[in-house]
């Protein structure tokens, strides 16, 4: 069982993501086959934390001995969205590039928000302010992202779900306000992925989304290395979701101005959640 830690400061610096990664290195930043890759061997923390001033929607927790911080989105609170790019400009490429171009008290958390290209924009499906910029991908290949069943996290108002890609493609008509598909599903409908060992040996910053059965959607990224086995189990036998998405590795990072935690790394699609306005925080 996970032990609720007191949310510090402290704390917060100590858990900040790693550092941001080099280019050249779309799609695939670790492997379920136990491999990898050397710039994913030693993650180390951002150097940017504050004081909280407003209060935090991210708690951290502790599950198998590793830190997780876990960030929860509540449809009565909050609004979903995507971002990539301010319009006709270069993808931010990092949180704090982001955070530069919004007022950080309408934002609960922000968080990289599924896989990229060479040219920081998403791979597979994207959909961001109803407009979709990205094509669904269910075509094969290597990498994580094409390990099926992938999947796809997207909204329309206070409605939240993670589903596969195919179920995705026959089930979903009207586009969503948002949408970005990533891979693999670390849990599928309430069970893990099959070929997620229990503890495999890869192990890196990581972090996914999941919704709940009230409907709030949890984005937990890890404080320390952690196998996609253990960030598995978090969301199936804690959070107890249906389906898990995977976001990301190593590249894995979250700002939180609650807790003035910004976490350096290079990203692609960012997922922001925002503070409805008169909702009780």
């Amino acid at each position: 069982m996970m032990r609720l830690l007191a949310l510090t400061a402290g704390l917060a610096l100590a858990l900040t993501a790693c550092t941001e990664q080099p280019a050249g290195e779309p799609v695939v930043r670790t492997m379920l086959d136990g491999s990898t890759p050397p710039e994913e061997a030693a993650p180390s923390p951002s150097p940017t934390a504050t004081l909280a001033t407003v209060p935090s929607d991210c708690q951290v927790v502790v599950f198998e001995d590793v830190p997780l911080t876990d960030c929860i989105a509540d449809p009565a609170k909050h609004r979903i969205a995507t971002a990539n790019a301010p319009k006709g400009g270069q993808p931010f490429g990092s949180l704090s590039a982001f955070a530069a171009t919004v007022d950080a008290s309408t934002i609960a958390f922000a968080m990289n928000g599924g896989m990229y290209g060479d040219d920081l924009k998403a791979i597979g499906y994207y959909v961001e302010n109803g407009e979709r910029l990205a094509e669904l991908d269910r075509g094969n290949g290597t990498g994580n992202f094409y390990l099926k069943p992938n999947g796809v996290f997207f909204g329309t108002g206070s409605k939240w779900q993670v589903l596969g890609s195919n179920t995705f493609f026959n089930t979903v008509k009207d586009r969503p306000q948002f949408g970005t598909q990533s891979g693999p599903l670390m849990v599928v409908d309430g069970k893990l992925h099959p070929e997620i060992q229990d503890n495999g040996p890869s192990k890196a910053i990581r972090n996914g989304v999941g919704v709940d059965a009230s409907g709030k959607a949890h984005f937990v990224i890890s404080g320390a290395p952690i196998s996609f086995g253990q960030l598995a189990r978090y969301f199936r036998d804690e959070v107890k979701v249906t389906n898990a998405l995977y976001l990301d590795g190593a590249v894995s990072s979250l700002w939180d101005p609650g807790t003035g935690r910004t976490d350096g790394g290079r990203v692609g699609p960012i997922i922001v959640v925002s503070k409805r306005e008169g909702a009780v925080q």
